[in-house]
Formats: C-alpha cells, structure tokens, sequence
C-alpha cells in the first residue's frame, strides 16, 4: 500500500476495526491539491501537504519535502481535491432523523404541539434515539461532518451511536421542564445527564454541552442552575434563542421582558452561550451578545422551512459575534447537509443585509469549523489544520465538471460543490470514509442492523400519524 492511493476494494477488505483503528497510528502522507487551513488570516496552500499519525496533524508542508522527509509513510494522493478541516455541526437533533418528513408545510409551533411532541410521548426510547442517531450520523459522515453538537432525549445513546459510527459528538445534556420517557423533570433531567458525562469524560472523542431546551420550556430556577453549573464545570450552554416572534411576544407577556434580557439576568449571557438561530434580534441586542462573547449557531434551512425568518448574520458578524453553522434536526430541515446550509447562509446573510460581500467565502469556512470548534470549547483540539492538533479533515473532488473551471477552490467549496463531492473523511487521523464509502467494519455492521429495523420504525410512525389524526376529528 506504500506510496499509492488506497482503493474502495482494499478499505472494505479490512479484516477488522483492529486493522482499522492501526490507520490512525500509521505515518500517513496527505497530499491534495489545495490545502485552506481555516486558520485566520492563512492563504490557501497549493502543493503542500500533511503528515498525520497517532490521532494528530504532525507537520505542514511543502509535498516535496514531506515526501523526502518521510519515505516510509503511506501516501494518500488527492491531486484534485481541496483538504479542509472536518465540518462542525453546531445544533442538531440526531435521533430525529427518524421524523424525517412529517411536519412538513407548519410553523414551528404548530410543528412542535401537533406533530413533534406527540410523535416524541408515543416513540421516542432508548432504541429510538440509538437507531436514529446512528441514521444521522451515517449521512453526516458522508457530508464531511466530524463532529456534531447534539441535544436530545437519552444522550448516552447519542454518544455510543456516534462513537459507533467514528464520529466525534458534544452530547448536550438536556433540560427541560416537561416530563417524558427519559427523565420526569428538569431536576431528573440533570442528574441523569451529568452521570452520563461523568461515564463517557474520559473518551477523548466526547465532549458535553448543558441543553436547555429554550427560555419558553425551562423555569427561571433550572436555567440559574445551569447557569451555576456551567461556570463551576466550563460547560458550554447551548439553547434555542430567539427562534420565532412568537416566542418573544410569549416572554413579554410572561416575563416583561425578552428571552434574550431574562437569559442574561439569569446569569446566562456570556462566553459560554450558544445561542441558537437567534433569527429576531433588535440592535441592542446583537450589542449584547458581542459583548458577552456568546456564539450563535446558525441554522438557514430550519429557519427558513419553518417560516422562522431570516438571522442577522452580517450585522452579528460586524459586531464580531461568534458564528457556526448547523442543520438542526431532519425534521425540520429536512437534510443533514453542511456545505448546502454554507451555500444558504452565504447568499442570505448578502441578500437580507444588502452586501454583497457579507458572510464571505473565507467566513464561512470559519464558520463551519473553527468558529463553531470555539463555541464548543474545543478551538484548541479541532477546527483548523495545524500541527499539534487532532487530524479531522476531509478531501473535497473539484474534478467534478460542475466545478470547473476551478479560479478559486474556497469559493467552488462554499458556492459550487455539494456534500456527494467529499471523497474522504479521516477523524483523529483514522479514516472513516473512503472514495465516498463507509470504511469501519464496525460502522457497517451497525448500519446493517440498521437498515432491518427502519421499516418498523417507518411503520410506528405511520401508525402514530394516523391516530394522532383520528384524534383530531373527534
């Protein structure tokens, strides 16, 4: 294999994850045509390349150096590919993968009490939330997503359907005041959440965040302890803000005051925040949250297939408010697809601001890595390509005749390519897709698994459909 581009035959012959996890250990050469580091202010690289081995990017350099550096190592060629850093989804909803498609055409709130929630009191499980993760984890692999910040019911089985899959995961630790098959209250709720973290905070590819669900569904007492928990534990606080008009016209009414001023007098309004969607804010309130140093996740389709409306993205990043990007769930969305959330958000943020130069290429791409690695509390580990740090990349193929011809690779990544156009996928240096195809035999014998129990999720959920809707009309 020395010195050739490893083949889809030999990456599914693999005899076990044994041989498959050693890939992380081995020398291996990348060698792609463009290189965009995400590094601020770091021009793209042409013929350079890196050395990964033992989970990190060991050295960044000219090809010909590397190659003479490092006879031995394995050699991947990527001679029409641009390599950037694994794409970081900053607010989804796993397990919802398996609700794909069945609020269609509803406002968020109609959305939520007439299909979500009931679908959620009838289905939702240990099972469900595995299978449904492991679904979306499969496509966000495919799509060059590594890590995923997640919040949802029983988040243990979050983390072990992406670990399962290779994937990183910040399991959000979920909160709310309403009762459900996973805990009974917000206190429940906690208690089971921060015993998960203390199971899984030795695995380096798991990280937490606390999830209040939003200001309208957790009380002033749970989110001032959240508040407390997460300055004693460094604990990111990832929540819905701002999502709707509705939800702030609510707040006025029960609070006298707006979710964002009632998060902030709670003690949540700072560097730990991310906020998300964040789509009606007034100035003063783009001025506090750049203040604060909170971060907004970014989420343009679920906004936009809900009627949510449209984040001020240009003006946040004018008063240097932190950005990511996410999908949300794929039931509002209805696709796990990073780079199509990027191509949006670039042509919205220009649109809803007047600017054509708004939320450019080069912000973007930050905005999908280490914007969203720094939100996370994980800049230092992952969202850029440099020395020292973990090696989560993946090779886009601009070969593609819909990419050429090809004047500026950063540009055709975020305004050109789609995710069918990731090749490769490495996560702490061990290859996890292949020439567009899953590599772990581990993963594909979960997916396996997977694709006999679909059906019967398809049918509960049929089944939950229609007697929701003859209760309906009675």
């Amino acid at each position: 294999m020395k010195g050739t581009r490893l083949d889809i035959e030999t990456a599914n012959a693999l005899p076990s994850d044994s041989a498959h996890r050693a890939a992380s250990e081995q020398a291996t050469l990348l060698l792609p045509r463009w290189i965009a580091t995400a590094v601020p202010g770091q021009p793209l690289l042409s013929d350079h390349g890196l050395l990964m081995q033992g989970g990190l990017i060991r050295e960044l350099a000219p090809q010909k150096r590397l190659r003479a550096a490092h006879p031995e190592a394995l050699i991947v060629e990527l001679a029409d590919h641009l390599l950037i850093p694994g794409l970081i989804n900053l607010h989804c909803h796993a397990a919802m993968a398996l609700f794909r498609g069945v609020g269609d055409e509803l406002p968020l709130k109609a959305w939520l009490e007439s299909r979500i929630w009931p679908l959620e009191r009838a289905l939702v499980s240990e099972a469900f939330v595995y299978d449904g993760s492991l679904l979306a984890a499969i496509e966000m692999l495919q799509a060059g997503i590594t890590t995923v910040n997640d919040m949802y019911f029983f988040p243990e089985q979050g983390i072990e359907a992406m670990r399962d899959a290779g994937m990183r995961v910040s399991a959000g630790l979920v909160v709310i005041d309403f009762p459900s098959a996973y805990a009974a209250d917000a206190e429940d709720y906690l208690r089971k959440g921060l015993a998960i973290r203390d199971r899984w905070r030795e695995d380096p590819a798991v990280s937490f965040c606390l999830a209040p669900h939003a200001p309208y569904t957790v009380s002033d007492a749970a989110l001032e302890q959240l508040a407390m928990l997460s300055a004693e534990l460094g604990l990111p606080v990832h929540m819905h803000v701002h999502e709707t008009a509705l939800e702030i016209e609510e707040s006025v009414q029960r609070y006298q005051l707006r979710p964002l001023q009632r998060i902030a007098r709670l003690g949540l309004l700072g560097p730990d925040l991310i906020a998300v969607h964040a789509v009606h804010l007034i100035a003063a309130e783009i001025e506090m949250l750049a203040a604060s140093g909170a971060n907004i996740a970014h989420c343009p389709h679920s906004n936009l297939k809900l009627a949510s409306g449209f984040a001020p993205i240009a003006a946040l990043l004018r008063s240097g408010v932190n950005v990511g990007l996410g999908t949300d769930g794929a039931a509002s969305n209805n696709r796990l697809d990073l780079l199509a959330e990027a191509a949006t958000a670039a042509r919205l943020a220009k649109a809803v601001s007047g600017d054509a130069s708004a939320f450019s290429a080069s912000q973007v791409l930050h905005a999908l890595t280490l914007g969203a690695a720094t939100a996370l509390g994980l800049q230092d580990r992952i969202g850029s390509i440099e020395p020292g740090k973990e090696a989560d990349l993946i090779a886009v193929d601009l070969l593609e005749a819909r990419s050429l011809p090809c004047f500026d690779p950063l540009s055709h990544l975020i305004y050109v390519s789609g995710r069918d156009q990731v090749s490769d996928v490495w996560v702490a240096a061990q290859p996890v897709v292949r020439m567009r195809q899953p590599v772990s035999q581990a993963f594909l014998a979960h997916a396996e698994r997977l694709r006999g129990r679909l059906p019967l999720w398809q049918n509960r959920v049929n089944e939950t459909l229609s007697q929701l809707s003859s209760e309906s009309l009675v």
